[in-house]
Formats: structure tokens, C-alpha cells, sequence
């Protein structure tokens, strides 16, 4: 279930980097439009929020790091 959610946390940040770039093209003529900002803003939250799940599966144990370089 963890997994689930980091991945739809992953496709809405990359939903909102796209989104963000399509509105920096489109309002680059209008000034006073914040959609940029905004799909900015939705980006750093999605990020954060996707930071604090991975953190709390890696600290829960229902993650775990497999790199061959990663000590057991």
C-alpha cells in the first residue's frame, strides 16, 4: 500500500512539473497570472509530502534499501 501511494505521489509531481511548464509558455504574454505559482507551489507540497512517506516507510521498516553497497 505504501508503494501505491509513493508512486501516485510520483505521477503528481510530475503532473504538476508538466502543468507548471505548460502555463510558463502559455501566461508568458499576461502579466499578473500566477498558474505558475501555483502548479509551483501544488509541485513543492506533492514533494514534500513524498519525502515524509518514504521517510516513514524507511523508519516503519515497510521499506527497506536492497542496494549491494547498503551494510546489513
Amino acid at each position: 500500500m505504501l508503494k501505491a501511494i509513493i508512486v501516485i505521489l510520483l505521477i503528481g509531481v510530475l503532473i504538476s512539473l508538466f502543468s507548471g511548464l505548460g502555463f510558463l509558455f502559455k501566461d508568458s504574454d499576461i502579466t499578473g497570472s500566477k498558474r505558475t505559482l501555483t502548479a509551483l507551489g501544488i509541485r513543492i507540497t506533492l514533494a514534500g509530502t513524498l519525502l515524509a512517506v518514504t521517510c516513514y516507510g524507511l523508519y516503519s521498516g515497510e521499506l527497506q534499501l536492497n542496494a549491494p553497497w547498503h551494510g546489513r
